[in-house]
């Protein structure tokens, strides 16, 4: 078979040629589910700096266990669940270089600290250009995305990313259904919090440029 006749292929048909060790389909999952990978591990991991290794590994591990998988169809969860393993192993052997914000702390404002939880957010203007401003809107989620302790950004990634169930994430980080849906729900409302001053901030000037 020609290169080209593996990419007409849906995923199952590629992992079960993939299980016959046909080299080929491999590649074709490769190029197909790469960025996928990429996109997951920057998610889970935006601090690091080394995902197109990570990424590697994460597709020596498929051909190396792709055998194990038995239902061919649930390719892409199983992918999935392969990048967050490596996650957590890489998470138990690297040094914690972020502080982690807890998620029980009350957030300042009474008493005259409401700026704490903003000083990482670019104080940048919105820009006419939607390129420049989506690329913007990317980094100051990234950024609140840092502040999030791993656990709880590994949940919500899942959820919000990757589209999976409540259930799903439970068997994934092996926790259960109830601290999940905790998470997710503490997650979102610090990611809220963080994000809230940049939203602020353009809905003044859109209202400012609407006025004008």
């Amino acid at each position: 078979l020609m290169p080209t006749a593996y990419s007409q292929k849906s995923d199952r048909d590629l992992v079960l040629a993939c299980q016959k060790r046909e080299p080929q389909a491999f590649e074709e999952l490769v190029k197909r589910h790469q960025r996928t990978v990429y996109s997951l591990l920057y998610q889970l991991a935006p601090d690091w700096e080394d995902t197109s290794d990570l990424a590697q590994e994460v597709f020596i591990r498929v051909w190396r266990s792709i055998n194990n998988l038995r239902n061919p169809a649930s390719f892409r969860g199983w992918l999935t669940q392969i990048v967050t393993n490596l996650f957590y192993d890489e998470l138990r052997k690297r040094p914690r270089r972020l502080p982690t914000v807890s998620m029980d702390d009350s957030h300042g404002g009474e008493d005259g600290e409401s700026d704490g939880s903003t000083r990482d957010i670019p104080d940048t203007g919105i820009l006419p250009d939607e390129k420049i401003l989506n690329k913007e809107i990317s980094e100051v989620i990234r950024q609140a995305m840092l502040r999030l302790p791993e656990q709880f950004r590994t949940a919500i990634v899942l959820r919000e990313v990757e589209g999976l169930s409540y259930d799903e994430i439970a068997v994934i980080t092996q926790t259960e259904m109830g601290t999940v849906k905790s998470r997710i729900a503490r997650a979102r409302t610090k990611l809220q919090e963080l994000l809230k001053p940049y939203i602020e901030q353009s809905q003044s000037v859109t209202e400012v440029s609407s006025d004008g």
